[in-house]
C-alpha cells in the first residue's frame, strides 16, 4: 500500500491503513502507527501533533490524513478545521438498508451518560447524556451495491464531532458494517473491524488527492 498520496506547498497527504492509530498507542509508545510508517520527524511540533499530522482517524478507519510541512502550515490547517471550512467525504458499507437514497441528518450529539466510549443522538429534550450537546450535520448519499449484497454510502460532513458518522448512520438505520458499538454487528476482515474510510477533504486553497478504499472492501471495480 502506497502511504503517500501527494504533496503541496503546505501539506502532504497520507493514506492510513485500517487497524493502526495515527499516533503511537498510549500503552506502547513504540507500537505501529501512521506516524511511524510515514517517517515524519516527530519532534519540533506542538504537543498532540507530532510529525505535523493535523488530525486523527479512529484506529479501524482508513483513509486520508494530512500533515503540515512547517509549524506555520500546521496552524493554517488547524484553523481550517476549527472554522468549519473543510468538507470531509467518507465512504462506508452499511449493515442495514433503507428505502431512500439520500438523507441529511442534523441532530446534536453528546457523550452517553452510562458508557464512556459511546456517543448518542438527541432524540428529545430529555435524552439522557453527559456534558454538552454538539451540533452535527451529516449528508448521506447511496453510491451502489457491494459484491455481497450490502450497500456503499458516502457521508459528507463539515463538523467533526466524535463518532459523528458512526452514530448518525446508526440513527437513520444504516449502521456501519462491523461497528458493534452502534449496531453494525461483528465483522473482521484484514485489520478492519468496521468498514469506514476517509475518502478525502477539501477547502479554501486545499485540494489534496483522494484516498481509494482498501483493496479488500467488498465493492465492485
Amino acid at each position: 500500500m502506497n502511504l503517500l498520496l501527494g504533496r503541496g506547498e503546505r501539506w502532504a497527504a497520507w493514506n492510513k491503513p485500517p487497524g493502526i492509530p495515527v499516533f503511537p498507542p498510549h500503552a506502547d509508545p513504540s507500537g505501529d502507527c501512521l506516524l511511524a510508517q510515514t517517517g515524519l520527524e516527530p519532534q519540533g511540533w506542538e504537543p498532540g501533533f507530532s510529525g505535523g499530522l493535523a488530525h486523527r482517524l479512529d484506529t479501524p478507519t482508513s483513509g486520508q490524513v494530512l500533515s503540515a510541512n512547517t509549524p506555520d502550515d500546521l496552524l493554517w490547517l488547524r484553523g481550517l478545521f476549527a472554522s468549519g471550512q473543510l468538507t470531509k467525504r467518507y465512504r462506508f458499507v452499511s449493515a442495514g438498508d433503507v428505502p431512500w437514497g439520500s438523507n441529511t441528518v442534523e441532530a446534536p450529539i453528546a457523550h452517553d451518560k452510562r458508557k464512556r466510549k459511546r456517543m448518542i443522538v438527541r432524540r428529545g429534550q430529555s435524552t439522557p447524556h453527559r456534558g454538552k450537546w454538539y451540533p452535527a450535520s451529516t449528508r448521506f448519499e447511496r453510491l451502489g451495491p457491494t459484491t455481497d449484497g450490502a450497500t456503499v454510502w458516502e457521508a459528507v460532513i463539515t463538523t467533526g464531532v466524535m463518532h459523528q458518522i458512526r452514530v448518525h448512520a446508526a440513527f437513520v438505520g444504516i449502521p456501519i458494517r462491523g461497528d458493534s458499538r452502534y449496531g453494525g454487528g461483528v465483522f473482521i476482515l484484514e485489520k478492519a473491524s468496521f468498514l469506514l474510510h476517509h475518502y478525502g477533504l477539501s477547502g479554501p486553497g486545499l485540494e489534496p488527492p483522494h484516498a481509494t478504499v482498501p483493496d479488500f472492501w467488498p465493492i465492485p471495480e
